[in-house]
């Protein structure tokens, strides 16, 4: 299309000047027809020279000027435009979230800075993650301590009272085994008082001794054979869960200074000073990349010529010259062609994304969201 304007406008201007050129040869032409009728006839014996190159009437002159523009138009309506995709200049976009819900109390930056990798973009507030921190690490603590407390199993002064315990149990069982061994024959001889209910409560005595005498040997066994190894690994998964939650509050404090993670550009701030963002807003907008590229949309008539790898021009709105291009990607899935590649025919068409990286070293000056056009080579 541009080709065909460019012809176009050669042939309008070679068509003024060849009508400048007549106007003046009529005037000139009127000029000597005054001089010669002022002049005394010349002698016949003078020669007088025609120019057989010379057309004495004008409108021969205009005709073939005419004819010759009118030639030019129709080689510019023949002449073939390469195929071409509409769109725009983009870079590749990384944004930066927020870490937490904190207000910004400091902005390192302004919009449009290049920033080096690692550079400081803005800060959050850090007071209540710190708080966070500390005590996901007190907690980490707490569970180191519980799990060497069961490694190390019970102390030896619980096992001592233990065995204690055990020996006042037995004690009193064989206290209460006598009793009953006294009371049974009388009860039997029926020589005592209400003998049956004597004995009843002796031997429930006698056996609860018995019982009490049991606990005290397995309590006694329990602490001394230590804690069992379901219980140790029990204190040990508390305590790496323990850790990673204080690691994880550790990462998210540190993330409070928002930091470039790649060389770039600054795009856009979209909160201010004093600004509170939710967790996973972006803080801040980032251009990266060696350069950037062109993000057109090729009609549904070019999808099957376009492939990855594939050489184009792109041409950028207000720039006279061409930059070097290579498809490095396109899209499978067709779309609707978007309001500012609407050319003619195309508009009724589906359209294929298509990304276009610049490969010329100068294309890094070239800001983004400029209007461009792709040709691709045949």
């Amino acid at each position: 299309m541009n080709a065909q304007r460019d012809i176009a406008n050669v042939a309008f201007s070679r068509t003024s000047a060849a009508l400048r050129v007549a106007a003046g040869a009529r005037a000139a032409q009127a000029r000597r027809a005054n001089a010669a009728a002022s002049q005394p006839v010349a002698h016949a014996s003078q020669p007088t020279f025609i120019s057989r190159h010379a057309d004495p009437n004008p409108r021969n002159t205009l005709r073939r000027v005419a004819a010759c523009a009118l030639a030019a138009l129709a080689l510019a309506g023949c002449a073939k435009e390469p195929p071409q995709a509409l769109g725009t200049l983009e870079w590749d976009r990384i944004t930066l979230p927020a870490p937490a819900a904190e207000k910004v109390v400091r902005i390192d930056v302004r919009e449009g800075q290049r920033v080096k990798a690692g550079a400081r973009v803005l800060q959050l507030e850090l007071d209540r993650t710190r708080s966070q921190w500390q005590a996901a690490q007190a907690q980490a603590q707490q569970s180191a301590q519980a799990l060497a407390e069961l490694e190390a199993g019970p102390r030896s002064e619980a096992i001592d009272q233990a065995r204690a315990n055990l020996a006042a149990a037995q004690a009193q069982q064989r206290d209460a085994s006598a009793y009953y061994e006294r009371v049974r024959p009388l009860g039997q001889r029926q020589l005592i008082a209400a003998a049956a209910a004597d004995v009843d409560r002796a031997r429930a005595a006698a056996g609860n001794a018995v019982a009490q005498v049991r606990a005290a040997e397995a309590a006694l066994l329990e602490l001394e054979r230590g804690n069992r190894r379901e219980d140790i690994a029990q204190g040990r998964a508390a305590l790496a869960a323990a850790q990673a939650q204080a690691a994880v509050q550790q990462v998210t404090f540190g993330k409070l200074d928002v930091l470039a993670p790649r060389d770039g550009v600054v795009d856009s701030l979209p909160y201010k000073l004093g600004d509170q963002a939710p967790v996973g807003s972006p803080l801040a907008v980032m251009l990266v990349g060696p350069r950037p590229f062109a993000r057109v949309y090729v009609p549904e008539t070019l999808r099957q010529d376009v492939r990855v790898g594939r050489a184009a021009k792109v041409y950028v709105e207000g720039r006279a010259r061409a930059w070097n291009g290579r498809v490095r990607m396109i899209r499978s899935e067709s779309s609707f062609t978007p309001y500012y590649a609407l050319t003619g025919e195309d508009a009724a068409r589906l359209s294929y994304l298509c990304e276009v990286e610049l490969s010329d070293a100068d294309a890094v000056d070239l800001p983004a969201g400029l209007p461009v056009r792709a040709e691709f080579a045949p």
